[in-house]
């Protein structure tokens, strides 16, 4: 792909979400969403690979769904209240049928089965895209609504720390892995939407950050396995040893920056007499910090077979610009003590 084409993809995924930040009418949101959607169906199957081009379709289909229902649901809000106002959303029907369509466009379970297999078929770099910045346009609009029944977010919320958790148990390819751990951050960011907005988007700043750092370092290590993370410490053992305390962070441990979001998001679930869904969520956790712990076994306390003389590689790859890895681990692993500052770039 040429840099000019790349520059103008680019530019366009930004626009559309843009568009959709600073909308106020369904139409335009909707216009950003799909601008979003075409702009990255190119970047998806730009290596012509037939994993790479099933992913595109599956995505297209996926997210072209979505887009109708939210076409739809508000069409038929404006034709039963007159209203195109996003923040005028009050019917019960358009509102619970716009809420599943940005379920799915955010890969909330259980609308979530498309997400882990499109994540497989795409590069890193792409993946990293999917992962946060197509996150963002949606997360906008359903900050936005006043659902008129609570309880479909929380039970969207703990179905997917539940499928978060479960569904990485067993993986053995690092994209599913990281796919559930998405649907996962996004079950905390949903359980807590609806009755702190703020905290919400500081679980997604967080998120975004530490999910970053490992798209990066498992770009740098070359690694689409959890068999291909053996080779690490022999060829960067610092490298290692920081990714180990990012999947860690990612886990929910403190003294690390995970923790902040997952100790806010279950104080403010127990404040809103919701104890038993805290304590479910609490224990969705324990699942999801078990895939990272097997994955921080393989990158830090294992050996791949090698002979004596092989242990040390003579020819050390080039790597890229470091910058972005730098900034993203150093957030995952030191800004907990920010947390009030962080709180307060959030208000809402």
């Amino acid at each position: 792909m040429t840099p000019h084409i790349l520059f103008f993809l680019m530019m366009s995924l930004g626009l559309g979400t843009t568009l959709t930040f600073a909308s106020s009418h369904w139409l335009l949101a909707w216009m950003g969403l799909e601008m979003n959607t075409l702009a990255i169906l190119p970047l998806m199957a730009q290596h012509h690979h037939p994993r790479g081009v099933e992913a595109t379709t599956k995505y297209f289909l996926t997210q072209a769904t979505a887009a109708a229902m939210i076409l739809f649901a508000t069409t038929t809000n404006a034709w039963i209240t007159g209203e195109w106002n996003i923040l005028e959303l009050s019917h019960p029907l358009p509102m619970a049928v716009i809420t599943i369509a940005l379920a799915i466009k955010l890969g909330l379970a259980p609308t979530h089965l498309w997400l882990p297999e499109v994540l497989q078929g795409l590069s890193l770099t792409t993946g990293l895209i999917m992962s946060t910045w197509q996150k963002l346009a949606p997360f906008a609009l359903i900050t936005q609504l006043n659902p008129t029944s609570p309880s479909l977010l929380v039970m969207l919320g703990l179905a997917s720390t539940l499928v978060g958790g479960w569904g990485g148990l067993n993986q053995t390819q690092l994209r599913k892995v990281l796919a559930y751990s998405s649907i996962a951050h996004l079950g905390w960011m949903t359980l807590v939407l609806q009755f702190d907005p703020s905290l919400t988007l500081l679980a997604l700043f967080t998120y975004i950050v530490m999910t970053s750092s490992v798209f990066l370092t498992f770009k740098i290590m070359n690694s689409t396995s959890i068999n291909a993370l053996a080779t690490s410490w022999i060829q960067m053992p610092v490298m290692a040893f920081l990714t180990t305390l990012v999947l860690l962070s990612l886990g929910g441990l403190p003294p690390l920056t995970g923790f902040a979001p997952k100790w806010l998001i279950l104080q403010e679930l127990t404040k809103q007499s919701l104890p038993l869904t805290a304590t479910i969520a609490a224990l969705t956790a324990l699942l999801s910090l078990y895939f990272y712990l097997r994955l921080c076994y393989a990158v830090f306390m294992t050996l791949s077979p090698n002979t004596p003389g092989n242990l040390s590689p003579w020819r050390h790859k080039l790597m890229a610009s470091s910058l972005p890895l730098c900034i993203s681990t150093s957030g995952a692993l030191m800004l907990l003590p920010l947390t009030p500052v962080l709180m307060a770039l959030f208000p809402l």
